[in-house]
């Protein structure tokens, strides 16, 4: 049973916006912290920008002020929208949740390619 589901991902072109949303199945309970991470081509994966059950949030320097992340109030879902793309954002983008134990939870990733 797939627990974590990213949808959203896409073919945009520098500049353009791109929203992604992750959904956590209901056999996930009390996520604490969930997080976006990215894997560029040839790279490793790193995280993105990340947000607390408190709604505090953390960003990537090579993100903060272009993309914003935000959660619903049950903590079951989380968004990740993205402005002024740029080529070097192209990556598989993959969704985490954290809960007590701690146990992690892994989306099965979204593809996001920024090119004219």
């Amino acid at each position: 049973q797939v627990q974590l589901v990213e949808s959203g991902g896409g073919l945009v072109q520098p500049g353009g916006s791109l929203r992604l949303s992750c959904q956590a199945s209901k056999s996930i309970n009390g996520i604490y912290a969930m997080a976006w991470y990215r894997q560029q081509p040839g790279k490793q994966r790193e995280l993105v920008a990340s947000i607390i059950s408190s709604g505090s949030t953390n960003y990537a320097d090579s993100v903060k002020g272009r993309f914003t992340i935000s959660r619903n109030h049950a903590f079951n879902t989380v968004s990740l929208v993205m402005n002024n793309l740029k080529s070097e954002d192209t990556a598989i983008y993959y969704c985490k949740a954290i809960r007590p134990g701690p146990v992690e939870y892994w989306g099965q990733g979204t593809q996001v390619t920024v090119s004219s």
